[in-house]
Formats: C-alpha cells, structure tokens, sequence
C-alpha cells in the first residue's frame, strides 16, 4: 500500500506532470509535422484503417494533423493545458481503438503515426503499448496540472507584481 501511494504522489508531482505536458506536447507536434506536409499519403495511410467511411477520409486527413500539431503546441507553452491534455486523451482512445481493430483483424499496417512513408514500420501490439503510456500521462496532465511553469502562471505573476 505504501507503494502505491509512493507511486501516486511520484506521478502526481507538479515537476512530473510538466514533464509529461513536455513529451506529450513534443511528441503531437513532431507527428502532426509530416501529415501536415504530406496530407495525400496520410489519407492514404487512413483509408487503409478501413474504419472511416470514405467521405470522411480527407477531412480527417486534413483536420487531425492541425489538431495534433495546436494541442502539443499547447501543452508545450502551457496554454490551455487541461483542454489539450483532455483533447490528445481523446485522440490516444480513438487511436488505440483503431489500432486494435486492426490487429484484432490480423491487418498489419503503418500506423501513420510520425510518417507517412508507405514502408514506415508495422508495429502493432507496441503501438497499443505506447499509446496506454501516452493516455495515462494525457490524464494525469488533466487531473493535476497545476499550472506550474505554463505562460498563463507567468503572466499573473507578471501582473501581480505591477
């Protein structure tokens, strides 16, 4: 018990939660940049989830790289960071949903993930693994940000000095 307690208050230390605000938001922003460049492949990469209806595939193609790219941006500055962390949250559960479907399905395909290269890496289980790693610390950002080193906390510092 003892432990577990250690653990929770590890996890739920503000110097741990702007860690995983850091390699949250770094992560989202790094994935969404070859997307964002790249949006033809990335639909490519969507279709072959054979999850989406078709008339759906170039939005998301188009849409979900810019909202990967603004939350980890945010999260990195501090902006907003309980609506990001809530955001990429919600983006991790659609991402695993998918991803296990597919490999409920025995397909093996690039996730798409940081690349849009058709040869980009088929991974599968560790996909699934990384991305529970990533929603626990998109929660944790959401249930215990305390607004330690975000740029809204500097500014009401600023201000409360003047």
């Amino acid at each position: 018990m003892k432990i577990l307690k250690f653990l929770i208050t590890i996890v739920t230390d503000k110097r741990v939660v702007l860690i995983f605000r850091l390699i949250l938001g770094v992560t989202f922003l790094y994935a969404s940049l070859d997307k964002i460049a790249h949006p033809e492949q990335f639909a490519k990469i969507v279709y072959n989830y054979k999850i989406l209806p078709a008339f759906l595939i170039n939005i998301f193609a188009v849409t979900l790289p810019w909202v990967e790219f603004l939350a980890g941006l945010f999260l990195i500055l501090g902006i907003f960071c309980e609506s990001a962390s809530l955001l990429i949250s919600f983006l991790l559960v659609i991402f695993l949903i998918a991803i296990s479907t597919n490999v409920l399905r025995g397909v093996n395909l690039n996730c798409g993930c940081f690349s849009t290269n058709p040869a980009g890496k088929k991974e599968g289980i560790s996909l699934l693994f990384r991305d529970f790693i990533f929603l626990f610390m998109g929660l944790m950002i959401f249930f215990f940000n305390k607004g330690f080193s975000t740029l809204s906390s500097l500014y009401q510092r600023k201000s409360s000095r003047q």
